[in-house]
């Protein structure tokens, strides 16, 4: 007996209202994404999998001021809701270390729990829906779309990583990169796909904004 659809509404309240791309119908993506990787790793735990799945943006310090409060909430939930410590300790590991921001100097080892929650969050940063989020993303918060002299930037720590920049360029500060930090290979084999069509999308972005066609 699981208690995903308990967490599903704590977490449904918490970001129903979201405009940034981190909304329920994000969440609900990435748990079904997880479930379908979950079925090739046999010695991961779904119920941990499944659970952090649904929490993982709800403690995100993107989209909350007090991280270390709404950390303790959910630890109260899972509480309430009969995990165990141990279970409730596995649960905050992969939610709290598995962004890409930090993650940018020191590459955090995750379970393999982990590391399919992590997969399964950046499958839906790229591919059509990834773009479709970083548009969204960067019109939330007034980022310009393009700009050709503004390059993208390199060797960036987690306090600059924050500081925003376009739209474009955030496909090659980020989402171009995903696809080789994949950790299960279901999830290397479709991340290929997804950023071969953004890269495809990019080019021709480009090319229309220079009048190249």
């Amino acid at each position: 007996m699981n208690n995903w659809a308990a967490i599903a509404e704590y977490v449904q309240n918490q970001l129903g209202a979201d405009k940034t791309g981190h909304d329920f119908a994000h969440i609900q993506r990435v748990v079904n994404l997880a479930k379908n990787i979950v079925k090739s790793e046999p010695t991961a735990d779904e119920n941990i999998v499944v659970t952090a799945a649904y929490l993982h943006d709800v403690i995100d310090d993107k989209l909350v001021d007090d991280t270390a409060a709404k950390q303790k909430e959910v630890q109260s939930q899972l509480h309430k809701l009969d995990y165990t410590s141990k279970d409730i300790a596995a649960v905050m590991d992969i939610i709290t270390h598995m962004s890409f921001s930090s993650n940018l100097k020191h590459h955090y080892s995750l379970s393999i729990e982990g590391q399919i929650v992590q997969d399964a969050d950046r499958l839906d940063a790229i591919g059509a829906i990834g773009i479709a989020r970083a548009m969204y993303f960067g019109g939330h918060f007034g980022d310009v779309l393009y700009d050709p002299k503004q390059a993208p930037r390199t060797d960036l720590d987690k306090k600059h990583y924050r500081q925003h920049t376009t739209v474009i360029n955030h496909f090659y500060e980020k989402l171009f990169k995903l696809a080789d930090l994949m950790n299960t290979p279901v999830a290397k084999r479709l991340a290929q796909q997804r950023t071969a069509y953004m890269r495809n999308f990019v080019q021709e972005f480009k090319d229309e904004w220079h009048g190249h066609h």
